[in-house]
């Protein structure tokens, strides 16, 4: 069979429904081959959306998501979609174009090594040999799903006439997708630790989310009432309502939660990313349990007295069953001090501040609905405050933790779930770095609303730079306001400078046919008192 055919046939066996990216000369055969096999190519505008859309593809459907770029500053571009996968812990395949052998180490235009650029943030990475297309992406895609998740690069010589050797320069991970069972040697210690303490706490984070390990974490901590710390990527594990939910880390106020973990005798991460924030950044000098599907990722001063790699359903199973454990936890503190966290004041009056406009929003988009959460100081509040029943409803980068994921984000969840409200929360750093793509919502048709908290500066950068007593410099972002006109590349706008605008605003968007941006003019100031502190 045709190598360009074999290829595509097999991303159709693989379920593949849609390959982002921006078409060079070499990849128009692969186009055609798709258009035949109904593979949706999606353009987008800069290739690092190609990547985070393909990231979101996964987290949604659990299929490897694609993209693809051209030789050199496409695949520089597409890098940065690919590490947000690769510290995300998302399964993704990424394509690019690359010369053919007798070139690889001459001074041709636009020729890069791909290998050594995608090395160090993929789990694998090499070049496809013509004749071994299918069994290579097989491989291809055990790799990206196999535990830990992650992406693969796939370069693609530029004339299908040739092959390569199909060198790699990265070992491939282990291929190994389920978990073992744990070892019931350590659920034992585990068990006997867990009866001699009288205040543990869970720690459940992105592993655990990912796992979907909701309802077994609300089954265990229900049991042995036991408060619970969410990672931000981990939130909706546990809703806000839970008598054991306790907040999440590192995000808006989290100082107050060290009231409530400094009192800890134990800590027990379950599905805890170190990725997000380390054991050693916040721990009391306590000992800890880790149960998690890798060894955990700690500093030699951490007091790691058991280790349990494997099945974490299994071994949240194991612990569901034994007799509730008696603890010593203040419950009406930690309901108190939770109550801090969820309902922060609002400082600016009946001005429209980030907290007023994010409550606004809650209230408009439903509990099904999906919000993308973009990196920014808003961020760190949304992480806290945003109600969410199922981790799935929102979407955000906390490993990567690159600016413009939002909007990319956004399109792709749409995309895939076109029946489901769907809302991008960006500040306009992040607008302003994939503004492009608004024309890609726009093509395609996509009801997505684009939420900017417009404050006019780098705010969490502000907030840094006021935490160290240095002059803030490098943070001003623009004059006066940043769209105000009708439409933004033929997408309508709604400006927003109070709650009633924004709230007529967001009705506004849910009932169009399309794309609608929201400039909602915020003032930056509220959120010194909240997110002040809580950095490292």
């Amino acid at each position: 069979m045709d190598m360009v055919k074999e290829l595509i046939n097999t991303l159709k066996g693989k379920g593949i429904k849609y390959v982002f990216g921006i078409e060079g000369g070499s990849w128009i055969p692969y186009m055609e081959a798709m258009r035949i096999n109904g593979i949706e190519f999606v353009l987008v505008a800069n290739e690092s959306s190609a990547g985070i859309m393909a990231d979101v593809c996964f987290r949604i459907t659990g299929i490897p998501g694609v993209c693809y770029a051209t030789y050199g500053p496409g695949a520089t571009n597409l890098s940065t979609g690919v590490g947000c996968a690769f510290l995300d812990r998302s399964a993704i395949i990424a394509f690019t174009s690359e010369f053919n052998d007798d070139q690889l180490d001459r001074r041709v235009q636009m020729n890069i090594d791909h290998q050594s650029l995608f090395k160090g943030i993929t789990k694998w990475t090499f070049r496809l040999d013509n004749d071994r297309v299918k069994e290579s992406m097989d491989d291809a895609f055990e790799t990206s799903l196999s535990e830990v998740p992650g992406p693969v690069h796939v370069g693609i010589l530029s004339s299908s006439e040739k092959k390569t050797v199909g060198s790699a320069s990265a070992s491939r991970i282990s291929k190994n997708i389920e978990p073992d069972d744990p070892n019931p040697r350590k659920l034992k210690i585990l068990e006997n630790i867990l009866k001699s303490s009288q205040r543990p706490i869970f720690a459940a984070g992105l592993t655990a989310s990912r796992l979907k390990l909701g309802e077994k974490l609300r089954k265990l901590v229900s049991l042995h009432h036991i408060p619970v710390l969410l990672t931000p990527m981990a939130k909706g594990l546990i809703p806000h309502d839970h008598e054991c939910y306790s907040g999440v880390l590192f995000h808006a106020m989290s100082r107050q939660l060290k009231e409530i973990y400094n009192k800890s005798d134990l800590v027990i991460g379950i599905g805890y990313d170190p990725v997000e924030f380390g054991f050693e950044d916040w721990m009391p000098d306590v000992p800890l349990i880790n149960i998690d599907t890798s060894f955990a990722d700690v500093s030699e001063e951490t007091d790691l007295i058991c280790d349990i790699k494997g099945d974490i359903g299994k071994a949240l199973d194991h612990i569901s069953t034994l007799d509730p454990v008696k603890t010593e936890w203040d419950f009406e503190e930690i309901r108190r001090i939770k109550e801090m966290l969820l309902n922060p004041p609002e400082l600016n009056g009946d001005s429209l501040g980030p907290i007023a406009a994010l409550r606004i929003l809650r209230e408009k988009l439903p509990q099904d609905g999906i919000m993308t959460c973009d990196v920014g100081a808003h961020t760190h509040l949304i992480g806290q405050i945003w109600d969410v029943e199922d981790p799935g409803m929102m979407i955000m980068t906390n490993g990567w933790s690159s600016m413009g994921f939002g909007i990319p984000a956004a399109i792709a969840a749409k995309l895939i779930l076109p029946d489901r409200k769907v809302v991008c929360v960006t500040g306009d750093g992040g607008f302003m770095m994939m503004a492009g793509e608004i024309v890609t919502a726009r093509r395609l048709g996509l009801n997505v609303v684009f939420l900017v908290l417009a404050d006019r500066e780098l705010s969490l950068i502000r907030v840094k730079q006021d935490n160290h007593g240095v002059t803030n410099y490098g943070v001003k972002l623009y004059d006066g306001d940043l769209i105000n006109e009708n439409t933004f590349f033929g997408v309508p706008v709604k400006m927003a400078g109070n709650r009633e605008e924004l709230s007529s605003a967001i009705d506004a968007g849910f009932e169009s046919s399309g794309p609608l941006i929201i400039e909602a003019v915020i003032d930056g100031e509220e959120y010194n008192s909240l997110i002040s502190g809580e950095f490292r």
